[in-house]
């Protein structure tokens, strides 16, 4: 003989809303507590680096930040001013220039110089550029944010590119310097294209 299904009391209908409710509850502040952990990682990770003495801004950060604090910079020794000029230097067929031989910068001031480049030859090259400064003590202090050093690159035959140089020289500059000549020795590397024919210039 079959059971007749009870009818659901309005206790148990009450408990039931209550489970409910308590479980939406636990839901939202588990919900609010991840979104909260999730906003915090960034600035926790930062500090965390920050102490351990580690750079966790990239370049691309570094450049946003320092150009925001540019435009109400301390830092900037306006009573000094450094003349800074650019040599280029080509080991192969490149056209290989700066767009201007120098600038007068004030230390702590971001200044931009941008570099031109022609591949000269008939033929994909790969090259790449190394930095050299004068004097050498300027060296430690000519810092550069943005820069086509040290990164090979791929010109197509006839192909010209420009590429900038984004730097500041720190205001603990020694004194007695006045001028910094930035040089740059572009030179061709193998690897990514075919070497160059024989008897090829």
């Amino acid at each position: 003989m079959s059971q007749v299904p009870r009818p659901v009391g309005s206790a148990w209908v009450a408990r039931l809303r209550r489970a409910n409710l308590q479980m939406v509850g636990k839901l939202v502040v588990v919900t609010g507590v991840m979104f909260g952990f999730g906003y915090a990682m960034v600035p926790i990770y930062k500090h965390i680096c920050e102490a351990l003495g580690i750079n966790v801004l990239s370049l691309s950060e570094q450049q946003v930040s320092r150009a925001g604090q540019g435009k109400v910079n301390t830092q900037v020794d306006r009573s000094r001013t450094i003349t800074v000029e650019f040599d280029a230097n080509a080991r192969g067929p490149w056209g290989f220039k700066p767009e201007v031989r120098s600038v007068k910068v004030h230390p702590g001031e971001i200044a931009t110089v941008v570099y031109e480049f022609t591949n000269e030859q008939d033929r994909t090259m790969a090259a790449q550029a190394i930095p050299s400064y004068a004097p050498k003590q300027a060296t430690s202090h000519f810092n550069k944010m943005e820069c086509f050093c040290f990164t090979e690159h791929t010109l197509k035959p006839g192909e010209s590119k420009r590429w900038p140089v984004v730097f500041v020289i720190d205001p603990k500059l020694p004194k007695d310097v006045s001028t910094i000549t930035l040089s740059y020795t572009f030179f061709e590397v193998g690897g990514k294209v075919p070497a160059a024919p024989k008897g090829a210039v």
